[in-house]
């Protein structure tokens, strides 16, 4: 925390979360598992799959925003023409964040098979699905988070919006990975 302070890419509230992030980190998680249980279509199964690439995505995002951070040898924005920029920088990417990232999504999708909540091909599309939707994030928080007119438009909401992205790609998907 104190790199990250001496650095001025500290979270505020001394790295505290505040109750819109849990919701927002867990809000599609929960809508995934009570349609799980409530029998809605499409199925159980592609709800559990969502639930599994709604956490995915949400450990890839921290891992890779962590990681990036801590780590990122160079950073560049994940926007055209994708310019180096200071680490923390938001919207920001780095190769070494994005890795850790995506390992750490992966290593989610595994314990979703071993505890039965999929199967192995699904464990590739909660990995895809949450690399495609913390792309978008970070694209997402480049170009309108914060800005002028989006003031309301805070990370928790951008996080939230991410995760409901990757878990709606992993329902969609789900006729396939059967």
């Amino acid at each position: 925390m104190k790199q990250k302070q001496a650095e001025g890419i500290a979270e505020a509230r001394g790295g505290r979360r505040g109750i819109a992030s849990v919701w927002g980190s867990g809000v599609a998680g929960a809508l995934c598992a009570a349609c799980a249980l409530s029998g809605v279509a499409p199925g159980a199964e592609a709800f559990r799959l969502g639930f599994v690439a709604s956490f995915c995505s949400k450990l890839s995002d921290t891992t890779a925003s962590e990681v990036g951070k801590a780590y990122g040898k160079t950073t560049y924005m994940s926007t055209p023409p994708f310019k180096s920029v200071p680490r923390g920088t938001e919207g920001a990417v780095s190769l070494e964040g994005t890795i850790a990232g995506v390992v750490a999504s992966f290593f989610f999708a595994g314990v979703g098979v071993v505890v039965g909540a999929c199967d192995a091909n699904g464990a590739v599309v909660a990995t895809f699905a949450a690399f495609i939707a913390t792309t978008l994030e970070s694209w997402l928080g480049a170009t309108t988070q914060g800005k002028e007119g989006f003031e309301w438009l805070s990370n928790d909401l951008v996080n939230m919006i991410q995760i409901v992205i990757a878990a709606g790609i992993a329902v969609a998907s789900y006729p396939a990975t059967a």
